[in-house]
């Protein structure tokens, strides 16, 4: 049995993986405006890569917003368009080995899938994600890039951005210590530097993101919750999504290959297969 390569087509980037005896080979990213383009130029890097030949690729199968530019297999090989949320679920039960959990998909926006061994379902979503980083970072620091954001937010202080529970009553309520955010950007200071600010930006992607997972997980009467997707390489992450743990109870798992986890789930697809081109 040949190799089967899972393709995940984004708007700006396209990730690939190959999935042979049930273990994930060589993930790689290419970006690239054009989705046509992104695809065969991803396609071709893992051949060279990997030394292969067309013929030990056994079937691909593509997913992503920009699989809807393609109508014809892939160098003549088998190919398979796949429901993008439900190569989330599988992938991210499957990097996680997890049998049941909510799947976070953090991309330009953010997507709630609830997967377990009897399939997926598409929970929802939010518009606030990537997109979201890069459009307020872009406005109100004049950062267009994720790592240069990453960067400045380092020693970053959101006391002097975010308005606190601790400051706004001296009463102590029962699941919400003081320094629980009671509004972000709500008490951002004429003292905020650029670091202070770039921090406030990310804390209130990820305390939205982290939020809505947990509210899924009491629908779902779970408390696993798989992060996947480019956002999962934010350091400043870990902290939001340790915080909400000890608040809720709710455990975050980042699996390896966490970014790659749709790429994977779509390889993961073959045995039931989707829209054959």
């Amino acid at each position: 049995m040949g190799m089967v390569i899972g393709i995940d087509v984004g708007g700006s980037t396209t990730k690939i993986v190959g999935l042979h005896d049930h273990k994930v080979y060589s993930p790689l990213l290419v970006k690239a405006n054009d989705p046509v383009a992104s695809i065969y130029g991803a396609f071709g890097k893992f051949i060279n890569a990997n030394g292969l030949t067309l013929n030990d690729i056994e079937h691909v199968m593509i997913t992503g917003v920009g699989s809807s530019y393609i109508h014809q297999p892939l160098y003549g090989i088998p190919t398979t368009k796949v429901d993008e949320f439900r190569a989330i679920g599988k992938g991210g039960l499957f990097l996680s080995k997890l049998p049941r959990a909510i799947v976070v998909s953090m991309g330009t926006g953010t997507a709630y899938i609830m997967a377990d061994e009897q399939g997926e379902v598409h929970m929802g979503g939010t518009g606030v994600g990537g997109g979201t980083l890069l459009g307020l970072s872009s406005k109100m620091l004049n950062i267009r890039h994720f790592d240069d954001l990453i960067a400045m937010a380092e020693g970053g202080n959101l006391a002097h951005i975010d308005l606190n529970i601790g400051d706004i009553t001296q009463d102590q309520i029962v699941g919400l210590p003081p320094e629980t955010t009671a509004s972000n950007f709500g008490k951002i200071s004429d003292l905020a530097t650029k670091a202070d600010i770039a921090l406030g930006i990310i804390n209130l992607v990820f305390q939205t993101i982290g939020m809505l997972a947990v509210f899924a997980t009491r629908i779902y009467n779970t408390r696993d919750v798989v992060l996947t997707g480019n956002l999962t390489t934010v350091p400043q992450s870990q902290a939001i999504f340790e915080m909400l743990h000890r608040m809720y109870q709710v455990q975050f798992h980042t699996p390896p290959y966490a970014e790659f986890a749709t790429a994977t789930g779509a390889a993961l697809s073959l045995p039931t297969a989707g829209n054959r081109l």
